[in-house]
């Protein structure tokens, strides 16, 4: 059975991890036959955010936040070995942008946070997969540039912060995915352009089929 890891960035849209896009990915690798072992940082989330009416709440912590979602089983992200996993895949939502790198503040010039960085590092120099969802590829073209393949959909103004990183935007729709075969790199649009879970399963369930079929 191949391990694949999945790192969230809280709970919720607006201030941590796609909920339908952590579903619908999880659902997808368990029926390729993958286990899946859910990682976050620790620390303080930049906000929590009423979903209701979008107004402030108070500080909450990404692990534990993101442990909604993994039903408790979850793991800080210092302790990811990529050694233990066939790849590693990251959720979009706000979370990505403002938990896991600083992109929805500082744009192309965004900081990642330490443990991602170390992670996707350490997954690329041991020949693994990495898989970012939505958003969360522009977490991968801060910390890998190097003219990188990946995509977000078609918005323009993502797409030029991802090339001002020094990665590669390539256009593509909800229902499919892009790879880059020198990195070991799949990115799919998601909820950046979906405008239904239909369409993400879709994406979802291709990209994922290719990328555990080597």
């Amino acid at each position: 059975m191949k391990k694949v890891a999945m790192v969230l960035s809280g709970c919720g849209v607006f201030d941590g991890s796609e909920i339908h896009e952590a579903v619908i990915a999880l659902l997808n690798l368990q029926m390729l036959g993958a286990q899946v072992c859910f990682f976050a940082p620790q620390g303080v989330a930049f906000d929590a955010v009423n979903h209701v009416d979008g107004a402030p709440e108070g500080k909450r912590d990404v692990l534990i936040e993101s442990a909604r979602i993994a039903r408790g089983n979850i793991s800080p992200l210092s302790a990811f070995d990529p050694q233990s996993f066939e790849a590693i895949v990251f959720v979009g939502g706000f979370g990505a942008a403002k938990n896991l790198c600083s992109f929805a503040f500082d744009g192309p010039e965004c900081t990642v946070n330490k443990d991602v960085e170390v992670a996707i590092k350490g997954a690329i120099a041991a020949g693994k997969k990495l898989a970012f969802m939505c958003i969360s590829p522009v977490i991968a073209a801060r910390v890998i540039s190097s003219g990188v393949k990946l995509t977000i959909g078609s918005d323009a103004k993502t797409a030029a912060a991802i090339e001002a990183m020094g990665a590669k935007h390539v256009d593509c729709p909800a229902d499919s995915f892009v790879e880059d075969e020198s990195f070991g790199v799949f990115s799919t649009p998601a909820y950046m352009l979906a405008k239904s879970t239909v369409e993400i399963d879709k994406g979802v369930g291709r990209m994922f089929a290719k990328m555990l079929s080597d």
